[in-house]
């Protein structure tokens, strides 16, 4: 089958290839065909990866087929730099200079501020990065300021239209682009001078796209522009591992491949030289749900091999505790290298127990995609603020945490402090304190009145609460969670769980450690975590890392934690968004080439509060005659009382019932006004922690669903989850 998609040389192609099937075998031998055969020139080729490190082992192995040096002239590369080197030739006919900028995201940020300021609309009310979001996500849909306008939804898009319509007017002054543009800008060209794009047809007479799944709708109209002269598109793909809608990759583009080349050859590479055969029926039993797919199954060249294990742990501690004997076990006892494991979790959030596990167990370690969960930014400035209230003389802490979250205290500004500081002999933070003896603007005083509120509570709570109240009330006081649900995107809602998570730490530690909870114990616990060298001298170490993370690795044994509804699949009810889910899981199975190990905790800490949890039901969705329990028992032993259970466990009404989590705000003392997520309805009046006071307009939705339409008086109509808003309702 590779050989007959390698030599279908004229009209499109689509490979459907399998995870483990020689997807990149089949790229590079083709090139390498095409040119030694078919006698192409190397110029009349062009292929395109998402990667840098793709695109040069791609060229790399071409280099190698071909004796060194016979591809020169070769196109290879990431979508991004191969339209960036075109448009040094042509950019000068869409009124840009050839010398023309490439803006990166802090450069973009920047000119959205300055667009901002422009039509006065307030950073507070709209913050950048969900803007940059907004215009990131229409571009790569290929939506210009002037559609996106008659196309508005809510409040933020609104405003980002205007925002957009500026910002792009201000590239144009700047004779610059930002990395989206380096898609649209070809196909503005394109449809404005026919000619260019008949030139490049003629030049590019051959194409090839890597990972076609993970395309958006402007990479599949510029190649598909390029394309429409000769035609031979050779698309590779696997429609079961598009796991990545939330960066704008568009499955149906692949889905639809044979629609859009109606004369279409297909060759679906099934056959896996990576897993073993139990690996792959676990994981063609689980795909097989998705109703939007091409049907395939993948077929092991391997021996049927283990079954699949299913660990049952009681929380998250136990969790980890099993999967570091696991490893400890398997290294000591089979010989297994610390390098043949992986551990996958479907947050990044849910590393910090792993993670503390292997420092206690003295298992070598790394974060794959990520940093330490307790070297995050915002883990370092949540943690900063608890040091300072232990020690207002820790002036490293102050100045990491004066400005978080943003209180328009500029570096000139704390220059005079420090200055006034020294002058008067004292310690920074008595200095801020005593500002008033100095001279600075009332700007200035008010924001560090604002912030001396805020640290003088929090001292003079921590002398008697917990470590867990006091992090409650910083988060309060403060509305970081808040403001970060506030921006909305994928980063800022990463960074969100992170903050919960560090809230469910400090309430598991003043649970298990009551004669010792102490804010000092826990800022020590942390310490000795956080200089822990995880970058071990050797390779030898385990790697941890999110599933969509581990695309394109393999390992021989594979531990996927976390197995419980809404969390894996997460807080999550759409079907499409159900399916991706379910392709995430089948990407994590596909990983393993002897051993998976799945598993999941009757209960987690969740924002700070523990929770009852359901077994995730794609453990229900494997076959189960090749799932064992940690007893040796298979899932298809189970008692008629057990697979009732199960089958209630996986229905919609089991969902539809699991426990709310606990938003952050919530989880606060007894005397503070609790959230009313269940008297909200249209004409109510709220009260939000960032956004003021408002009027529910309408509300759509139930549940963990449940989204809230509101007028504010101060920041507009925004359209708000009311499970995380903690929106109060007002009399």
């Amino acid at each position: 089958m590779q050989r007959s998609a390698v030599t279908a040389t004229s009209g499109p192609v689509m490979v459907l290839a399998g995870a483990g099937s020689g997807k990149t075998r089949v790229i590079t031998y083709r090139i390498a065909y095409l040119i030694r055969n078919e006698g192409v020139p190397p110029e009349n080729i062009l292929a395109l990866t998402f990667t840098n490190k793709a695109a040069g082992e791609m060229r790399q192995r071409v280099d190698t087929l071909l004796r060194q040096g016979s591809a020169g002239g070769l196109w290879i590369g990431t979508f991004h730099s191969v339209f960036a080197r075109l448009l040094r030739s042509y950019i000068h006919l869409l009124g840009f200079s050839r010398n023309f900028t490439i803006f990166d995201a802090d450069d973009s940020k920047s000119l959205i501020r300055q667009s901002m300021a422009e039509l006065n609309i307030s950073q507070d009310a709209l913050p950048v990065n969900t803007v940059q979001g907004i215009i990131s996500r229409a571009k790569n849909s290929f939506i210009l300021p002037s559609a996106f306008h008659r196309n508005v939804s809510d409040y933020n898009q609104q405003k980002a239209a205007l925002i957009y319509e500026v910002y792009n007017r201000k590239l144009r002054e700047n004779n610059a682009l930002d990395f989206d543009d380096l898609l649209i800008k070809p196909i503005e060209l394109f449809n404005e001078h026919p000619q260019v794009l008949a030139e490049l047809q003629e030049m590019f007479r051959y194409i090839l796209i890597d990972e076609y799944q993970d395309t958006n709708r402007a990479q599949y109209l510029v190649a598909r522009m390029l394309g429409a002269r000769y035609r031979n598109i050779f698309v590779v793909g696997d429609d079961a591992q598009s796991i990545y809608s939330w960066r704008g990759a568009d499955i149906t583009n692949i889905l639809n491949f044979q629609e859009d080349y109606q004369d279409a050859r297909t060759f679906k590479l099934i056959e896996n030289y990576r897993s073993t055969g139990n690996i792959l029926r676990a994981a063609n039993s689980v795909i097989s749900r998705n109703v939007r797919q091409i049907k395939k199954e993948l077929v092991s060249h391997r021996s049927d091999g283990e079954p699949l294990t299913l660990m049952e742990a009681l929380d998250e501690r136990h969790e980890a505790e099993k999967v570091g004997e696991r490893i400890i076990s398997m290294h000591v006892k089979n010989g297994y290298e610390f390098s043949s494991f992986a551990v996958f979790y479907r947050t990044n959030a849910q590393s910090r127990v792993i993670e503390d596990l292997m420092r206690r167990q003295r298992i070598p370690y790394r974060i794959f995609g990520s940093v330490s969960f307790y070297k995050r930014k915002e883990i370092k400035d949540a943690v900063a603020y608890l040091r300072f209230i232990l020690n207002d003389r820790d002036t490293e802490s102050l100045l990491r945490i004066l400005n978080f979250p943003p209180r328009k205290i500029g570096d000139v500004s704390i220059t005079k402090l420090r200055d006034f500081a020294e002058e008067k002999g004292i310690p920074l933070y008595e200095a801020i304190r005593r500002a008033e003896e100095g001279v600075f603007q009332q700007r200035l005083m008010n924001a560090l009145s604002s912030f001396i509120s805020v640290v003088e509570q929090l001292k003079a709570m921590a002398e008697n609460a917990t470590v867990y109240e006091v992090l409650s009330e910083l988060f309060n006081l403060t509305s970081i969670p808040m403001l970060l649900q506030a921006e909305n995107t994928a980063e800022s809602m990463a960074r969100y769980e992170n903050l919960q998570e560090l809230l469910s730490m400090a309430r598991d530690f003043s649970d298990h450690n009551p004669d010792g909870c102490t804010l000092s114990d826990f800022l020590e616990n942390i310490s000795l975590a956080s200089t822990y060298d995880e970058t071990q001298e050797s390779d030898n170490y385990v790697s941890l890392m999110t599933v969509h993370a581990a695309k394109g690795l393999e390992f021989p044994v594979v531990f996927v934690t976390g197995l419980e509804e809404r969390l894996f699949p997460l807080n999550t009810y759409e079907p499409e968004e159900l399916e991706e889910e379910r392709r995430l899981f089948y990407v994590a199975m596909t990983r393993a080439q002897e051993k998976i190990f799945l598993s999941w905790a009757k209960s987690r800490y969740q924002y700070g509060q523990p929770h009852y949890c359901l077994k995730s039901m794609f453990i229900g969705e494997i076959d189960a005659s090749i799932v064992q329990r940690e007893g040796g028992a298979f899932l298809s032993e189970q008692t008629e009382k057990e697979k009732a259970g199960g089958a209630f466990a996986r229905s919609p009404l089991a969902r539809q019932q699991m426990p709310e989590p606990v938003p952050a705000a919530a989880a606060l003392s007894e005397n503070r006004p609790k959230q009313q997520s269940e008297g909200i309805r249209k004409g109510t009046k709220v009260h939000h922690a960032v956004f003021g006071s408002g009027m529910v307009l309408d509300v759509q939705g139930s549940g963990a669903k449940q989204k809230a339409r509101i007028n504010f008086r101060s920041a507009g109509e925004k359209t708000l989850m009311v499970q995380y808003a903690n929106l109060k309702v007002q009399q």
